[in-house]
């Protein structure tokens, strides 16, 4: 929507300046050159009746006489030709070329040509013009300052309502928003305040559910746990001790499907995305794994970055952290991690690379599947980094098979507004460690 308020501002702009600006500045040459031209006529009606009377009165008229009625000074005539009634001819100053020429003849026959410089002329109705395009342009820049000002307003409380709605999104009930003073915005946002609301009652309700559950489970399990090692203790026959360890391995079984299900519950009631500044992630990560990497003789460069993703911080860690750990394993040469924006959805992407051979052919399709590995790990790491992401709304992706080439791409926040401007109630990420 910025960008369409900044668009349709500018086009308005420039079709005002287009429409108005230059009609307005070709009638404003037009209209100086005819000012130049009426005062040419009028300074040639004055020169021709003062030059009559001194000829009448029988005064001398010479060059010098003349050549007062030429002057450099803008708009004054250059060169002026004077024919007296007796057909004597005088002249005065430089003739111009290319020229304005205005002339005239008085009763007793004695005719006055004055000249001016074309190019003078045109010079006073290009400063004019100039001076519109100047007004036009300082229009254009106000306009623009205004545009940008008021894109901001309507832009800044949007994306503060989509960080707000992530986080409800993700379990984290936002505080009640302020008032925008935009009638629309703040329907939007009243709506989902009371969302907000709901949810929240609804999350405390499952939670005391599984609470509950949790404990009216593991009570009966523990003490039938108890009871069937009794039992096997005790009992002298085979059978009964056999039955009575089978039937604990079932309750073993039925106590790990029941924390299973829990734990899912807890996370499907809210993840621990939040607001996370990645150069803290960076530079907790190059503080662990320098040294590692100067040990095996190779180096680590994390680029800074001024990213802001939506994320769950240890899990984050985590996953750059195995990233890390297999390019030091698996790559060579210098590994380098950045982050870049990708897409106009304030995608971030994370890109973990190195100068190593990279990843085999055969084995790059499943390199995310569990157990699949080259031969020196479990398999695990990347499955579980996977998870992890995904876990955040995210992916984890292999760009480039050679050279090796990860990348995570995570929801990321505008720059336009500062973070506090947009989510004043965002916990900012410590960067905690978190070691595998």
């Amino acid at each position: 929507m910025r960008r369409r308020v900044l668009a349709a501002t500018f086009s308005a702009l420039a079709v005002a300046v287009v429409m108005l600006g230059i009609p307005l500045a070709v009638a404003a040459a037009q209209i100086m050159r005819d000012d130049a031209l009426r005062d040419l006529d009028l300074r040639a009606t004055t020169a021709a009746k003062a030059l009559e009377l001194r000829y009448q009165s029988g005064e001398s008229i010479s060059e010098g006489t003349i050549a007062s009625y030429v002057s450099n000074s803008p708009g004054a005539p250059e060169y002026i030709r004077v024919v007296l009634p007796d057909g004597t001819e005088l002249t005065a100053g430089e003739e111009p070329s290319p020229a304005y020429t205005a002339n005239y003849f008085t009763d007793s026959g004695l005719i006055v040509y004055v000249y001016v410089s074309w190019w003078d002329v045109f010079w006073q109705a290009a400063r004019i013009v100039g001076l519109v395009l100047a007004s036009g342009t300082v229009a254009i820049v106000a306009g623009a300052a205004m545009a940008i000002w008021q894109a901001n307003r309507l832009s800044a409380p949007l994306v503060y309502l989509a960080a707000s709605a992530e986080q409800l999104g993700s379990g984290q009930v936002p505080p009640r928003l302020e008032k925008t003073g935009i009638e629309e915005i703040d329907l939007v946002a009243d709506e989902l305040a009371r969302s907000a609301d709901r949810m929240a009652a609804r999350l405390a309700t499952e939670r005391q559910f599984a609470a509950d559950a949790s404990h009216q489970l593991r009570t009966p399990l523990t003490a039938l746990t108890m009871r069937l090692e009794e039992i096997g203790a005790l009992t002298e026959q085979d059978e009964v001790r056999e039955e009575a360890e089978r039937s604990l391995e079932q309750v073993e079984r039925l106590v790990g499907v029941v924390d299973e299900l829990l734990g899912r519950s807890r996370r499907a009631l809210g993840s621990g995305t939040e607001l996370v500044q990645l150069d803290e992630v960076f530079d907790q990560q190059r503080q662990e794994w320098v040294g590692p990497f100067e040990n095996a003789g190779r180096r680590l460069v994390v680029v800074p970055t001024e990213s802001t993703v939506f994320a769950t911080p240890g899990g984050l860690a985590q996953v750059l952290a195995t990233l890390i750990e297999n390019s030091l394993k698996h790559g060579a040469g210098t590994t380098r991690v950045a982050a870049r924006e990708s897409g106009q959805n304030h995608a971030v992407v994370i890109e973990v690379t190195d100068e190593g051979a990279g990843v085999p052919e055969d084995l790059a399709p499943r390199i995310f599947e569990r157990e699949v590995t080259s031969g020196r790990g479990t398999g695990l790491g990347l499955a579980l980094a996977r998870d992890l992401v995904t876990a955040d709304g995210g992916r984890l992706e292999l760009a480039h098979r050679v050279p090796a080439t990860f990348a995570v791409f995570l929801q990321g926040v505008p720059r336009m507004v500062g973070i506090e401007e947009i989510v004043p109630h965002a916990r900012q990420s410590g960067g905690r460690r978190r070691r595998r």
